[in-house]
């Protein structure tokens, strides 16, 4: 396995999709060679130096003690580092919009976690161990960070990351979920999570098929109509990252805070959750138990 690179910069930066296929070489993607990191210096768009933010530092100690903590079961690492790197790595949704930062996190800061977290097991159809390129430098779903930070965003209830690590301790939910529009709708994003710890929905075909469901019936529902949520105060997001260069470091053995937002109004919750039961009694999931 591969180790982190030679240089690795103290503040992150904005690597372009044109300057990355240099640096995703064979041997980094099969996790046998990372490369040396100086040459990539070169090619990066720094970012301004007075904004706290851009440390590297608190972005390798996590994945460090990621790759240490779950070094049994490295999936479990998804569910504990997602509201983590949310705290600490404080952004706007313009600013995480932008995959030349992801770009520089995966490839410049921590292509080691990349491809402990990604490498491929061998398998008699494909025996040879891989990481997928889109985990360097994919879309927001499928990158190694940017589908930490975002499902974050989209599943934490105001400052509560709690439904965060419930969220990305199902890796169906996360992959199917994130590509849906209507999870940005704060009540759906909670429903989602209630269904998944009452174990109302488990598998992976379950989650897929009450997706399909409730995206058809968005279609010719208004979700907001169902279930009403406040418009958020841009003021409290604006505070939460001013406040980054003084937080204190986030903690191991304990969620931190998030944005000082209301959290998502508990009957808009309820309502949706029902809703969702409702819909999934009649969700189109192959394999469906007879008498579920």
């Amino acid at each position: 396995m591969i180790t982190q690179p030679n240089h690795v910069p103290e503040r992150l930066a904005l690597l372009a999709a044109s300057a990355v296929d240099t640096f995703l070489t064979e041997e980094l993607l099969k996790g046998e060679q990372v490369h040396g990191g100086i040459d990539l210096a070169k090619v990066v768009d720094l970012l301004p130096e007075d904004d706290a933010r851009w440390s590297v530092e608190p972005i390798r100690t996590l994945v460090e003690d990621a790759m240490f903590e779950f070094r049994e079961d490295r999936t479990r690492a998804d569910a504990w580092l997602a509201p983590r790197l949310h705290a600490t790595l404080r952004l706007t949704r313009r600013e995480a919009a932008d995959k030349r930062l992801w770009n520089h996190l995966a490839l410049a800061v921590a292509p080691d976690y990349v491809a402990w977290r990604h490498l491929s097991e061998p398998t008699a159809a494909r025996p040879e161990r891989r990481i997928a390129a889109e985990r360097f430098r994919g879309p927001a779903d499928r990158q190694c960070f940017s589908r930490l930070w975002w499902a974050a965003e989209l599943f934490r209830n105001g400052p509560d990351y709690e439904p965060v690590e419930v969220a990305c301790g199902n890796q169906d939910l996360i992959h199917t979920v994130l590509r849906m529009e209507l999870i940005d709708h704060r009540p759906t994003a909670q429903a989602l999570v209630r269904l998944l710890k009452n174990g109302q929905v488990t598998t992976g075909r379950e989650i897929f098929g009450l997706s399909v469901a409730i995206n058809a019936a968005g279609a010719t529902l208004i979700y907001d109509v169902l279930a009403s949520d406040e418009p958020r105060d841009p003021a409290r997001l604006r505070d939460w990252i001013a406040e980054a260069g003084s937080a204190p470091p986030v903690g191991r053995y304990e969620l931190p805070k998030g944005p000082d937002e209301d959290p998502v109004p508990e009957e808009s919750v309820a309502a949706l959750t029902d809703y969702f039961a409702e819909l999934f009694e009649t969700a189109p999931v192959r394999d469906r138990r007879s008498g579920d």
